[in-house]
């Protein structure tokens, strides 16, 4: 297929002459796109099985979300901070009534919620916990992925994010995903945070045993220290609950938020938190010229609202079902293992029989996009607007490839 191409090898060309090749990604150059499918250049058309790694969970273009963007271009796009817009209010209390809290701080990247977290949480552990000055630590986990700045990079234990971006960010402590002795160890006086991901994306979509989630939350309450927990890839729908803590019952003291809340439109990022924990942030102490704009502000509003329905948190938890069962179907017959919730799925091909760069590029061949990691591992997150039919369409062509 990729040599009949007719205008997709040029554009191709085109992309690695003029930018840096900070991604490596397939041969396929996407022109437009609707609901759960992508069209190319070429005017072939691709299930969309990645959904921009989680932030075109409501699938391409979707009306509601369309419409709100349109409305607000016509109005107003940027004020800054320096003003109030009459987006902001409608976003802010409707973000923080979804999650429970009390106050939200709207940002732009997933990496700034992150980076917005580190700060405030430092910030707490010396004027609420009393940590010393210049010492606060926060606890994070193995196969971590928070975002790509230096101070996250610092605490990454994959090499191909981390090396030669040094010199690294202290005040980090890496303790093994899933492992609450560890854990617990690993906290002293100058802790002031744990910061985890519910369920590790690009890690390939790893769950961590039951009971985990309720012991972080048991162990930051019995040393006066902050959970925080990275919902930007699990978060807003994606496995079948609002967030993935609520499959466990937890509630963080912190939501980093980012991905889906934008639409698949703008990026919009954010960190909702109550008053003793965000209220220790002050005018002039963080910032950001974009977050909290009124176009990202009306279009994550309708983000909300849409989850507010219970729609399609209800379509991931029910398709999803109807995956991982197709899915789990093919362990034994190419797949090693599966792994994953709601409309998430990390699969381990046998590497024997190809790599996960190698299986993406036959799936694409029979119009199915998805994205490997690590190896031999591909992710499969399809919009939630998918089909059952189209999930059955989905693992057939899977079971195709495997199959060779």
């Amino acid at each position: 297929m990729v040599d009949d191409m007719l205008r997709t090898p040029g554009a191709v060309r085109d992309a690695e002459r003029w930018t840096a090749h900070n991604y490596h990604p397939l041969p396929v150059v996407i022109s437009s796109a609707e609901g759960a499918w992508l069209t190319d250049v070429d005017n072939r058309r691709y299930l969309d099985c990645l959904a921009g790694y989680s932030a075109l969970n409501f699938g391409h273009r979707h009306p509601q979300l369309i419409a709100a963007a349109r409305a607000q271009l016509d109005k107003l796009t940027l004020t800054s901070r320096a003003f109030i817009h009459d987006q902001f209010a409608d976003f802010c209390r409707e973000l923080a009534e979804l999650c429970g809290k009390d106050l939200v701080l709207p940002m732009n990247t997933g990496a700034e919620a992150v980076e917005t977290a580190i700060k405030v949480a430092r910030k707490w552990g010396y004027q609420v916990k009393g940590v010393p000055a210049g010492q606060a630590n926060i606890v994070v986990a193995e196969g971590n992925f928070h975002g790509r700045t230096t101070t996250i990079v610092s605490f990454s234990t994959d090499e191909d994010a981390r090396a030669d971006f040094g010199p690294y960010t202290p005040g980090f402590t890496v303790v093994p995903y899933g492992d609450l002795d560890a854990l617990a160890a690993a906290i002293d006086e100058t802790t002031v945070a744990v910061l985890i991901e519910p369920i590790q994306g690009e890690q390939g979509v790893v769950v961590p045993p039951a009971g985990y989630l309720p012991g972080v939350r048991r162990v930051c309450d019995e040393n006066n220290v902050l959970f925080l927990a990275d919902e930007i890839q699990s978060g807003l729908g994606r496995t079948g609950e609002t967030f993935a803590c609520d499959h466990e019952g937890v509630t963080p003291d912190m939501y980093l938020l980012g991905k889906a809340l934008g639409g698949g439109i703008v990026p919009v990022s954010a960190v909702a938190a109550n008053a003793d924990v965000l209220g220790v942030l002050k005018p002039g102490q963080h910032g950001s010229t974009f977050g909290g704009n009124p176009l990202a502000c009306a279009v994550a509003t309708e983000v909300v609202r849409l989850l507010a329905t219970g729609e399609f948190q209800r379509r991931s938890a029910e398709l999803g079902e109807r995956l991982h069962a197709g899915l789990r179907g093919l362990v034994g017959k190419g797949l090693l293992a599966v792994r994953g919730r709601g409309l998430w799925a990390g699969l381990d091909i046998d590497p024997a029989l190809m790599t996960g760069r190698q299986a993406c590029e036959r799936l694409m061949e029979r119009g199915i996009l998805a994205k490997d990691t690590h190896g031999s591992t591909i992710r499969l997150a399809p919009p939630l607007v998918i089909t059952a039919e189209e999930i059955d369409h989905l693992v057939a062509q899977l079971a195709a490839v495997l199959a060779g």
